[in-house]
């Protein structure tokens, strides 16, 4: 028995993945922006290769430098573990790195030391974040113990710009003694004091640190950084009364939120909002546009400049047929669109991309009101609703994959529960509607036989945008062509 405590301390069970399979693609696209994972491989002060990843934007802002936080796993977790840190926080501009710690994951290492060596491991990370010119300010995101470890690391570095301590132990002896309770082992307490010094010696030999070293509170008083404790309020493997203890000793500013489940359940979401404004607080991520005008390579012309010497006039014929493809779709009338010919080229081209995006706004406005037609509904073919089909259950795999270490069938099979409660929802929406736009069909049905308009079919966006880039091309080569055709005077 005594040997089952060692490793439950010092040799949890070890996360054995598919950095491939579990952890998010090496290119993902996150609330419309794109992403990489950079894997890469530090070396501690022990000499053990650490595994690690690194979240960035791709491509990375120009001129800018970007926050990262620094996700550290509990006992037993790796790498994946900061998969929803990364969903969080990538669309506020803040990079996440993540490490399977000495002794954890797919890093060197026997043993783990509940955040005494892994405080090393996370100071070799810093370090490495440090020398990258791209990473601006640093915060810290622990749990169990990984806080331990951040908490450990963040009384050496008061330049950490915050803390997250999630389920973080006050004093390694005192929680040991306390499991004795809750797996109601039946000894004496002379006998288990007895036993946890036999075990002290073990540890110190197998995984060279003295459990005794482990006190939080010795470092709380002393530590000035900006932190956000949190914890479950039925967590049987590490109370929440060791988050009270140093939250009350804790020397810098600081709140605690406590949340229903045990040590290992999901946390809610109004936590993951309480963390991710805190990380917006002490991290102050830069304000980057994350989204750009699909249309703007259409008009860029490059390094191609429009000077007194271009004949202007024969640009204005190639900018109307610009004009109409944006134009034709939403309007019937056959008539060309009028351009001003006061105006200058480079003025008409730079209305072109502004009036193109407000018709297709007007577009997605027709697509949503025409979906409550019973015609639309009934003609829609069949691989658009596959395509919309795949659409979701890529997004709940990836979902999926962020919790599928840590996660339980039931919380994936109530996920799908809810996407069908809302989907026969709609239907029920749906269907008085329909019914009363069939009788309003049936009363209109002799006029329609009677009188027969024509149905222009809306050019799908990917013909559209197939001319624009005919158009754009075939001014380019006209620019080109006249200024290869243009006589210079001569002196």
């Amino acid at each position: 028995m005594i040997d089952q405590f060692i490793n439950f301390v010092i040799r949890p069970p070890r996360a054995e993945y598919n950095p491939d399979q579990y952890l998010w693609e090496r290119d993902f696209t996150l609330a419309g922006r794109t992403y990489i994972r950079q894997d890469l491989e530090l070396t501690n002060a022990r000499g053990h290769t650490l595994r690690c990843s690194h979240y960035l934007p791709s491509p990375f802002p120009e001129d800018a430098s970007l926050p990262c936080v620094i996700y550290c796993h509990g006992n037993s977790g790796c790498r994946a573990d900061a998969n929803e840190a990364a969903v969080m926080l990538l669309p506020s501009n803040i990079t996440v790195f993540t490490l399977d710690f000495s002794g954890s994951g797919l890093s060197d290492g026997d043993y783990v030391s509940l955040g005494w060596h892994e405080r090393d491991d996370l100071k070799v990370v810093v370090s490495y974040l440090r020398s990258n010119k791209q990473i601006s300010r640093i915060g810290l995101w622990g749990r169990s113990m990984g806080a331990v470890t951040c908490l450990l690391y963040g009384a050496e570095d008061p330049s950490i710009a915050g803390m997250v301590l999630d389920s973080a132990f006050s004093n390694l002896y005192v929680l040991m003694m306390e499991l004795v309770d809750v797996y109601k082992i039946r000894l004496p307490k002379f006998t288990v004091k007895m036993a946890v010094q036999y075990m002290r010696r073990i540890i110190e030999k197998k995984a060279k640190f003295d459990i005794m070293d482990l006190n939080c509170l010795q470092v709380s008083s002393k530590t000035f950084i900006p932190a956000l404790f949190g914890h479950a309020k039925d967590d049987k493997f590490i109370p929440n009364h060791h988050s009270d203890l140093i939250y009350k000793s804790y020397a810098g500013d600081k709140n605690i939120i406590y949340f229903d489940g045990d040590h290992n359940s999901s946390r809610p979401q109004f936590y993951y909002d309480s963390v991710s404004i805190f990380f917006y607080n002490v991290l102050h991520p830069p304000q980057i546009s994350s989204h750009s005008c699909k249309l703007e390579k259409y008009y860029d012309l490059g390094d191609l400049k429009i000077g007194a010497g271009l004949d202007e006039g024969l640009l204005y014929e190639i900018i109307t047929g610009v004009h109409s493809a944006g134009t034709d779709v939403a309007s019937s009338s056959s008539a060309p669109p009028a351009i001003s010919t006061t105006k200058c080229v480079g003025e008409l081209l730079s209305e072109i991309a502004p009036v193109t995006t407000v018709v297709d706004s007007v577009h997605e406005e027709a697509d949503i009101l025409s979906s409550h037609e019973p015609s639309h509904l009934e003609d829609q073919p069949n691989d658009q609703n596959e395509e919309c089909c795949s659409y979701t259950s890529s997004n709940r795999e990836s979902w999926g994959r962020c919790s599928s270490l840590g996660g339980s069938d039931e919380e994936s099979s109530a996920d799908c529960t809810a996407a069908d409660s809302r989907h026969q929802t709609l239907k029920v929406l749906t269907m008085p509607l329909r019914c009363m736009q069939q009788k309003s069909s049936e009363l209109k049905k002799e006029e329609k036989k009677k009188k027969k308009v024509p149905i222009v079919p809306k050019k799908p966006k990917s013909e559209k945008f197939e001319k624009l880039e005919a158009l754009s091309k075939r001014l380019r080569l006209c620019i080109l062509k006249r200024v290869n055709h243009c006589r210079h005077p001569t002196s």
